[in-house]
């Protein structure tokens, strides 16, 4: 089986191709993307993909894309892409959560872990996931907070903080809070993940798909209602 992914929910992206066989998962073939680039980058390196593996697009499988929380305009590209190919092609379309990404890199294999991913603007993402077995991932909670809050919400979620940010581990850490810094999530994990909700049933109609900003934007926070 062979998987797009699609990830533009940060300040840099990634797409990747990657194969699942009975040797395990694979990923075949990947390109970074540029922040503010995502619109102008994201065909002309997918297509660069399956050139180098001598694949067309018929050849995929299954698309999954990353649907945030995260960067309002990243992930709109992103989820155009994964819609438009996802219709066109007539294949199944997973949607993956940037903070489930971050509790699946947690070392233990199955936890209740709170997952972290700076939002800029001095506020922070969190996410209360509970991580199962064979990367089910189930979020019981999502929340945009700031700094200070963070102890508060550790002591009622009474669990451990996971994330790649050092910022976060260096508030976490002058706070006392249970810590762990985990690698940021690549490809081979994206793919990993988007496999098993697949195998779960977890697809989404393009029509359906929507991102999770978790931020109101920029146009709904400035715009003074007509009296």
């Amino acid at each position: 089986m062979i998987l797009f992914t699609i990830d533009t929910s940060g300040r840099n992206g990634a797409l990747a191709i990657a194969r699942r066989d009975e040797q395990g998962i694979r990923v075949l073939a990947q390109e970074s993307l540029s922040g503010g680039q995502y619109s102008a980058e994201l065909i002309p390196k997918f297509a660069a993909m399956l050139d180098q593996l001598k694949l067309t697009k018929k050849d995929v499988d299954a698309i999954a894309v990353v649907a945030g929380p995260g960067s309002f305009t990243g992930l709109r590209v992103g989820l155009a892409m994964a819609k438009g190919l996802a219709e066109i092609l007539e294949k199944p379309l997973t949607a993956v959560s940037s903070l489930e990404l971050v509790a699946a890199a947690a070392k233990d294999g199955s936890a209740t872990v709170v997952a972290a991913l700076d939002a800029g603007r001095n506020e922070i993402y969190l996410g209360h996931c509970e991580v199962h077995p064979k990367l089910e991932v189930r979020t019981h909670a999502e929340m945009l907070i700031k700094p200070e809050e963070l102890a508060e919400r550790m002591r009622e979620f009474d669990s451990r903080l996971v994330t790649p940010e050092e910022k976060i581990v260096a508030a976490a850490t002058k706070m006392n809070l249970p810590v762990e810094q985990v690698a940021a999530p690549g490809a081979e994990l994206l793919a990993a993940l988007a496999f098993a909700q697949l195998d779960r049933g977890m697809t989404v109609r393009p029509d359906d798909l929507d991102a999770n900003y978790l931020r109101r934007s920029d146009a709904e926070l400035f715009t003074t209602p007509l009296a």
